[in-house]
C-alpha cells in the first residue's frame, strides 16, 4: 500500500521520494497480536512521554475516545468497534471486548512508566492468553515497538505467508518475529 500512495502523492506534488519520511513509517500488521500491540504502543505514547498520567487524560488518542464512550456504555462511531469473541456471521470489528482492552492498556501504562507501580493482572491477561503472548513479551513489545519492528509485524507464520504472497525470497526483519507468539 505504501508504494501506490507514494506514487500518487508524488504525481500530485510533482516530486519524488518516499511518502513516509523521517520518523514516520508504514508497517504491515499481519495478525491480531500485531494490531493490538501497535494500538497499545501508540495509545500509550503520552504516558511514556509523561504528557499524561492516565490513558483517559491522553489527549488526541483513540484510547481517550474509547474510554469516554465506554463510560456512557457506548463505543466511538468513528473507530472500529471491539465486538467481543469470534462468532459465526461476525460483524466487522476487533474480536475482543472493549472492557478487556481498556484494562490491558491501563495496566500496561502503569508498568511502562518508571515512576508508577503496576503489573498486568490475571484478568487483564485474558487478551494476552488468547493471543498466546506472555505478559513480559507484551510489555517489551508495547514499550519498544518502534525499536523492535522495522518491517512487517506478526508471527513468524504470518510473516512467512506475507513474504510468499509478495514473492520475497529474502526475509528481512524476520528476527523481530521472536517477540510475537507462535501458534
Amino acid at each position: 500500500m505504501n508504494e501506490p500512495i507514494a506514487r500518487q502523492a508524488n504525481i500530485e506534488d510533482s516530486c519524488t521520494g518516499h511518502f513516509w519520511e523521517g520518523r514516520f513509517k508504514s508497517q504491515a500488521l499481519l495478525d491480531e497480536a500485531a494490531v493490538l500491540a501497535c494500538m497499545a504502543y501508540v495509545e500509550l505514547n503520552p504516558i511514556r512521554a509523561k504528557m499524561a498520567n492516565t490513558p483517559e487524560k491522553s489527549n488526541f488518542t483513540s484510547i481517550k475516545l474509547r474510554i469516554e464512550a465506554a463510560l456512557k456504555g457506548e463505543q466511538p462511531k468513528s473507530l472500529l468497534p471491539f465486538i467481543g469473541n469470534e462468532r459465526v456471521n461476525q460483524p466487522k470489528g476487533i474480536a475482543f471486548s472493549i472492557k478487556d482492552y481498556l484494562q490491558l492498556v491501563d495496566e500496561t501504562g502503569r508498568v511502562i512508566r518508571d515512576d508508577k507501580r503496576g503489573a498486568i493482572s490475571s484478568s487483564a491477561e485474558t487478551i494476552l492468553n488468547r493471543l498466546n503472548i506472555p505478559s513480559t513479551n507484551w510489555v517489551k513489545i508495547v514499550r519498544e515497538f518502534g525499536q523492535l519492528f522495522h518491517g512487517p509485524v506478526g508471527t513468524l507464520q504470518e510473516f512467512s505467508r506475507y513474504c510468499e504472497n509478495l514473492n520475497k525470497r529474502r526475509r528481512h526483519f524476520s528476527s523481530s518475529c521472536e517477540y510475537m507468539p507462535s501458534h
